[in-house]
């Protein structure tokens, strides 16, 4: 058996199925087998030296992977679309038309199994699938950013899409909707097709270029058939690819539902401290750069704050602006989280003095964040809530190890002393100050460390992050930096940022347990 794991890190899946328009808002779900290989041929294209990589091994995989229909294990995932007014023009005169962008919505964490249960590939086949999934960015259109992995031992009565005329499960009694996929035929039924269509069309009376467009279309070899465009198809007037045909299948009832967003009833009556944003993009940021990071998620919030409140109403819990002298750092922290890859996943947006429940609004619309250098990740809000709601608080306190309740802390960006050095007034007292303005316990114990692990087996000195903020004439008493761990005599609570740019990420600690 082949079993294949398709994960979309962007949450999305974009693909318009055969024969149907854009502005007809469906997607393709599940992804064909078509579809599939096709993405197969462009990676090796895109990706591969054929020298390292032969045409042959490819076509070997094509046709052992053709004139199979697999069976699929979809995860939970909602239709969705946006319009917008594109600006065309016809003739001299410009004009908007209206265009649906229909995508599906599916957690980055599930996987979209796909499995062909009677076919046992040799190794080096295999190998070449490995190869071209490893480098397989993105599937459907090019927003939907995937990863893809061979699985070892799935088991095929895990599936709930089959090929099967039956919409209803005679053992179970459950009801299943139909969907038409694009299955490749076999290179055998292929070729012999393909010589029949030929003979076809030398007996029909076609005008010469006609002729000639139709037999474009009609390669010797199945795999050519794949790599055929789009564009040349419909031109040459199939209603089904060359190559191609229809298989039906049984998907769960309602799979592509619609649903509205229910606000859970904590966001309407708890006061909200912390916001957990997931990004997704390639590459992410690293985690030397916590600080850009930090910068433009706090600029794109105050963007779309500016948006729906108006300049000179955007919460002083997010701008900072406006706020008593000893507000204790109660504004908001902007602090982007490590993965084990030293690569920046999450931002956590946490205020103390709590965000109006208006601010949800503004915390669920932020699509995109973008670098100064031109790239950009797309953001999705994974978890909002506040200390108020203990249940929902801890749930949140233990899937978010910055928010964890520990007696030592250690840095996972260096610390910036926020007052001038001087002799007797060096990190370990400026620490000890800083906490006892804050109302922390002092520490009974800190230690200063070298170098930190950042992820993927490496480590960092603090003169290799970005240590200073972008804002013009800012005193910076520290532009060194060190990494700390500290000793509380009573568990503290996270998050805790000290030092200067904390608020934007340095001097962040997270729990410690190794040396408790």
């Amino acid at each position: 058996m082949l079993a294949v794991a398709c994960r979309f890190t962007a949450g999305r899946f974009h693909a318009t199925p055969w024969g149907r328009h854009v502005n007809e808002a469906d997607v393709e779900w599940p992804p064909s087998p078509w579809r599939f290989l096709r993405a197969l041929i462009a990676t090796w294209h895109r990706k591969h030296d054929p020298g390292e990589f032969p045409e042959a091994r490819l076509e070997a995989l094509v046709n052992a992977l053709s004139g199979v229909a697999p069976v699929y294990r979809l995860p939970d995932a909602v239709h969705a679309h946006t319009r917008h007014y594109m600006p065309v023009r016809e003739g001299r005169a410009d004009k908007s038309v209206l265009v649906f962008d229909a995508f599906l919505r599916i957690d980055p964490d599930e996987e979209l199994i796909i499995a062909w249960p009677d076919l046992d590939p040799d190794p080096e086949l295999l190998g070449s699938l490995d190869a071209l999934m490893r480098d397989l960015n993105f599937f459907g259109r090019v927003e939907s950013w995937i990863e893809c992995r061979r699985l070892e031992g799935w088991n095929p009565e895990d599936a709930n899409c089959r090929p099967g005329n039956l919409a209803v499960n005679p053992a179970t009694g459950e009801t299943s909707e139909p969907v038409r996929l694009i299955v490749p035929r076999s290179a055998a039924d292929y070729a012999q097709w393909q010589q029949q269509t030929v003979e076809d069309l030398r007996l029909e009376k076609l005008a010469k270029q006609k002729r000639l467009s139709v037999l474009a279309t009609l390669p010797e070899r199945l795999i050519d058939a794949l790599r055929l465009e789009t564009g040349d198809i419909q031109r040459a007037g199939w209603s089904l690819a060359p190559g191609a045909t229809e298989v039906l299948y049984q998907r769960p009832q309602g799979a592509l539902g619609v649903r509205r967003r229910r606000v859970p009833e904590w966001h309407r009556t708890s006061r909200i401290t912390t916001a957990r944003f997931a990004l997704a993009g390639r590459p992410l940021p690293r985690v030397e750069d916590t600080v850009r990071v930090a910068e433009r998620m706090r600029a794109a919030l105050m963007s779309r704050a500016k948006r729906r409140f108006g300049e000179s109403d955007i919460p002083a819990q997010l701008s900072g602006h406006g706020l008593p002298p000893d507000n204790r750092h109660a504004h908001a922290f902007f602090l982007p989280e490590g993965n084990d890859k030293g690569r920046i996943d999450h931002v956590i947006v946490h205020a103390e003095a709590g965000f109006p429940q208006e601010m949800l609004k503004v915390f669920e619309d932020l699509p995109i964040l973008r670098g100064q250098d031109g790239s950009q990740w797309q953001v999705a809000l994974e978890s909002v809530g506040g200390r108020e709601d203990e249940r929902h608080w801890q749930a949140i306190q233990s899937a978010i190890p910055a928010l964890g309740h520990a007696t030592v802390w250690v840095t996972r960006t260096p610390y910036l002393h926020p007052w001038h050095a001087k002799k007797g007034f060096g990190y370990v007292e400026q620490i000890r100050r800083e906490c006892r303005e804050r109302g922390l316990p002092i520490p009974s114990q800190v230690d200063l460390l070298p170098e930190i692990p950042v992820g993927s087996g490496r480590s960092c000195r603090p003169v290799q992050f970005h240590r200073f903020r972008t804002k013009r004439g800012l005193p910076q008493p520290d532009t060194h930096g060190a990494f700390v761990r500290l000793t509380f005599p009573q568990p503290v609570s996270g998050p805790l940022a000290l030092g200067f740019g904390c608020h934007y990420g340095l001097g962040l600690f997270a729990p410690s347990h190794d040396s408790e």
